[in-house]
């Protein structure tokens, strides 16, 4: 772990990530990607030691509330947060502002900030995104090792649900002829149902590969999946979409099992979702594209 003083934290569309790096280990992560310019060894994770200064400037200069995104590039609740907190900082400032977050992570150590993500979500909207990946639990600790696995997700989305906190789960990615099967589907899927997530966000059944997290991707291939990288390389080559044999009929199961039981599974409007600012106190909603 190092530290660095960040000159900006919000993107155009509002998100950050406080840190750059990640200690969670997932064999797939395409954050790895060597596009993203990462000049360090990926898990010395960098820490963007002034975050919480940057998003107090930030927030204060807001013109209009919006949501805050997190989480799309590292996970903002790896093992480092739990001694520096940052996390906690950025959403205590969110609240004080009356900004509205929606957190994506695999990891249940954001059980230890419900107390500020219910004071956000009675204001305005606090989403808590889940990835989930994997219904086999001992699979799971293979694809994704230094991290909670599956079943505990679960028992966080419940934990949220009780809470009155909406949650959308990532189903993603799905490694063919890893777990892209209808058992891994219909077991996730289970879970969303009994936790009521709000929506799933699936791209389709597959995953992304490009240079820098192919390598180590196909290393950790030969350390728990002997003969499966040269099954890749046959079929896939070097392309970037790596789509699943079975992704018709998976996404079938998909679209009919979301539909029956109320669950978003558009993207677009999952995304809008995410998105959009709740006033429940005025009781506006404000879409962050409305905001410039």
């Amino acid at each position: 772990m190092h530290e660095k003083e960040a000159k900006a934290l919000l993107s155009s569309e509002n998100g950050m990530n406080i840190y750059r790096g990640c200690t969670h280990g997932c064999i797939y992560c395409d954050s790895r990607s060597r596009c993203y310019q990462m000049d360090f060894p990926f898990e010395d994770v960098e820490v963007k030691s002034n975050a919480p200064k940057l998003l107090e400037k930030a927030l204060r200069s807001k013109r209009k509330k919006c949501m805050i995104g997190t989480g799309a590039m590292t996970d903002p609740y790896m093992h480092c947060e739990e001694k520096l907190q940052n996390m906690r900082k950025c959403l205590e400032l969110i609240d004080r502002y009356g900004f509205g977050v929606a957190v994506q992570t695999k990891s249940d150590r954001i059980l230890r900030d419900l107390d500020l993500l219910k004071k956000i979500n009675e204001k305005t909207k606090a989403v808590v995104q889940m990835t989930l990946t994997t219904y086999d639990e001992e699979l799971c600790r293979i694809i994704e090792p230094n991290v909670c696995t599956t079943g505990r997700r679960f028992e966080v989305l419940k934990i949220m649900r009780d809470n009155g906190i909406p949650t959308v789960v990532w189903l993603d990615p799905i490694l063919p002829y890893i777990n892209d099967t209808e058992e891994n589907l219909r077991g996730i899927l289970s879970y969303c149902i009994e936790a009521k997530v709000h929506g799933i966000i699936c791209f389709g059944m597959g995953m992304t590969l490009r240079d820098g997290n192919r390598e180590y991707f196909y290393q950790k291939l030969d350390e728990h999946f002997p003969g499966m990288k040269e099954v890749y390389q046959k079929k896939y080559g070097l392309a970037y979409e790596i789509n699943s044999d079975h992704n018709g009929q998976l996404m079938r199961i998909f679209k009919a099992t979301c539909a029956e039981h109320g669950i978003e599974s558009d993207v677009n409007r999952n995304f809008a979702y995410l998105h959009e600012f709740e006033d429940k106190l005025a009781g506006e909603q404000i879409s962050l594209f409305d905001e410039w």
